[in-house]
């Protein structure tokens, strides 16, 4: 117990101290901006009116969306197809399906298996943007979740297992490229992964913006619990200019929306 109690006195002392250090800004004339989405439209949800709606008026330059189905690929394939000129999906076992859209060309890359433990692989592609080609995953981390299913022990057990997932995935990345690594991490910045984000030069775009910011909320008998697991981290070639999170649709996830700009030329 005693161990209990000093991580979430560790927790509490990291948010108490969290302050926003970037403000919204336009981005800068004649510099290339991509503005990205990254949205788990949970899997049993596949078609939902609220989260297309969400996804056509956001009208995002990229769309990175964890936890698709085929069912989910047929919706929006339907319903946002001549929107995006590019779409394409990786499928999984039950809430493992990754979803690309995108208005820029990209080279669909790797689908990278996840280590032991890891429940969801992660997707490496390559978008062809005027600025030159930018490296992205999309990615879903383990739920903190036991092997058993119990939520109270697999909060404390599968920090390791997102920290390794984390690891293995950088492993596979171009160094040389600018990067973007977004999707469902299921924690929060003070997480393993994002730690191990932060070790290899990565920052996590939100809590720059919006410390406090949650992303993802389940209503109970008791009240609603909240809590930010939705990221989108950047290397040092990217700048953010907004970051923010639309109150809007269906999903236990609220879709998380970034502006970075690239300085660079083909």
């Amino acid at each position: 117990m005693p161990t209990l109690y000093i991580r979430l006195a560790a927790l509490l002392l990291a948010a108490g101290c969290a302050q926003a250090t970037r403000r919204p800004r336009e981005p800068a004339p004649g510099v290339f901006h991509l503005e990205v989405m990254s949205y788990n439209v949970n899997y049993g949800l596949a078609g939902d009116a609220s989260i297309i709606r969400v996804i056509r008026d956001a009208d995002c330059d990229l769309v990175l969306l964890q936890e698709t189905t085929p069912a989910w690929e047929d919706a929006i394939r339907k319903e946002l197809g001549g929107q995006y000129a590019y779409i394409d999906f990786r499928h999984g076992r039950g809430a493992g399906g990754l979803g690309v859209l995108s208005k820029l060309r990209f080279t669909p890359g790797e689908l990278i298996e996840p280590p032991e433990g890891g429940w969801f692989p992660a997707w490496r592609l390559l978008l062809d943007s005027p600025a030159g080609e930018i490296q992205v995953l999309n990615l879903h981390l383990r739920p903190p979740v036991s092997d058993s299913g119990s939520v109270v022990s697999g909060y404390f057990e599968t920090d390791a297992i997102r920290a390794r997932q984390m690891a293995h995935y950088l492993e596979r990345l171009d160094p040389d490229l600018p990067t973007l690594i977004a999707g469902d991490f299921n924690e929060s910045r003070t997480g393993d992964a994002v730690a191990r984000l932060r070790q290899r030069g990565y920052r996590s775009a939100l809590p720059e913006f919006s410390p406090y910011q949650a992303t993802w909320r389940w209503h109970t008998s008791v009240g609603t619990v909240s809590s930010q697991l939705d990221h989108i981290a950047y290397d040092r070639r990217l700048t953010p200019v907004d970051v923010r999170v639309l109150p809007a649709g269906r999903s236990d996830h609220l879709p998380l929306v970034g502006i970075f700009e690239l300085r660079g030329e083909r």
